[in-house]
């Protein structure tokens, strides 16, 4: 890996299932990458409900933030991606939960089918904090 990219590796979060890093920092971002509802300890999915499921991706995705030295509070722009969008606004109300105040900017997409059979991803870019 070179100077100027770090891998992230986040012990929190559930361990990746495929060739990635959970983030990778540079340049003062961390971009991290989309987290599904696994159980960090289990590896298996969790969560019946959209709404359930994106509870645990933003709960991993903070944990992938903590381990490369920022918060979801940092985060500057988030992509939702949704196996039926018209489970959007049960998302919609957990999301604001995890970003009360001064959210960062937002992409919802619909997709055909995510991994395991997730219901919903969620990926993020952050501003590392000042060192």
């Amino acid at each position: 890996m070179s100077h100027h990219r770090h891998a992230v590796t986040a012990i929190e979060a559930p361990a990746a299932i495929g060739p990635y890093s959970h983030a990778v920092r540079t340049g003062g971002l961390l971009f991290c990458s989309g987290q599904i509802p696994l159980d960090p300890s289990s590896g298996e999915l969790v969560g019946a409900s959209p709404g359930e499921q994106a509870r645990q991706c933003l709960e991993n995705l903070a944990a992938v933030c903590a381990a490369g030295g920022a918060g979801l509070a940092d985060a500057v722009q988030v992509t939702v991606y949704l196996t039926d969008m018209g489970a959007f606004a049960e998302v919609n109300e957990v999301y604001a939960g995890f970003f009360e105040g001064d959210p960062p900017a937002r992409v919802a997409i619909g997709v055909a089918a995510l991994p395991k059979g997730a219901q919903v991803e969620v990926a993020a870019v952050v501003a590392l904090p000042d060192e």
